[in-house]
């Protein structure tokens, strides 16, 4: 299977389960002065996790682009990466361990 193939599986699955497909936030993170990059997929959706309303929904699927830096001087061989994709499925309030677990599964 190739990284192409992964993400569209990855996002039809979760759209199946009516999650709606957000596109990647940018590597530099808007109005947030914490960090300089975005470090995790669930970084871009911290307001959201906390409470605030996301105009896609409640149920959310995507490929977030990452970077980082903790291991920096390790970077090149095949076990430290910089530059990677995380694949993330959100509930917002609407579903638990239950519906999480047997879908990972």
């Amino acid at each position: 299977m190739t990284v192409d193939e992964l993400r569209s599986k990855w996002l039809a699955f979760f759209s199946s389960k009516q999650h709606q497909v957000i596109s990647s936030a940018s590597l530099i993170p808007e109005n947030d002065p914490s960090v300089l990059f975005t470090t995790a997929g669930m970084h871009p959706l911290v307001p959201y996790l906390l409470g605030e309303k996301h105009p896609a929904g409640v149920r959310l699927c995507d490929v977030q682009k990452c970077v980082r830096t903790g291991d920096i001087d390790e970077v090149g061989d095949a076990g430290h990466l910089t530059f990677f994709e995380m694949l993330g499925n959100w509930s917002l309030g609407d579903y638990f361990k239950k519906e999480a677990i047997s879908w990972s599964w």
